[in-house]
């Protein structure tokens, strides 16, 4: 009987890590399409959101935030500073270390994106149920927090 459980488990899980990054990449081409009217990918979007607030982050503390590996990130970064919407500095503290900021133009962008991603989640919401949403998003908090 202890066998059949254990040779379940894997097949559940290998299943589980199908079933999340087929839905991962169907919201995520979902919003990213909503998120090209501003001319903005999904993870520019999350480099914003990741820099706004903050005092500026060196690419390493955002590369960890957002969980882009660091090549795909500094060609992300270099387009937004590209377009003004960040700018890097040297550090204060640390005169090798670099810090990127999001600008004004920046935070402006970053308004209009959060409306845009807002008005599909509320659409994703309706479609779903707003049940199978708050349970869904509490589920995977609690994921996120055990791995």
């Amino acid at each position: 009987m202890s066998n059949q459980s254990e040779t379940a488990l894997p097949a559940a899980t290998a299943d589980l890590v199908d079933l999340l990054t087929r839905a991962q990449r169907a919201l995520a081409r979902d919003l990213g399409t909503v998120l090209e009217e501003e001319g903005t990918s999904v993870d520019q979007w999350r480099v914003l959101r990741a820099l706004d607030g903050a005092e500026g982050r060196s690419m390493g503390e955002l590369a960890a935030e957002v969980e882009i590996p660091h090549p795909t990130l500094t060609r992300i970064v270099d387009t937004l500073v590209d377009s003004a919407y960040l700018y890097r500095s040297q550090s204060s503290r640390d005169r090798r270390r670099v810090s990127v900021h999001v600008s004004d133009l920046g935070r402006r962008k970053l308004r209009r994106l959060d409306a845009l991603a807002a008005a599909h989640e509320q659409a994703m919401a309706a479609r779903l149920g707003p049940d199978t949403v708050a349970t869904l998003s509490a589920m995977l908090r609690s994921v996120r927090e055990r791995l």
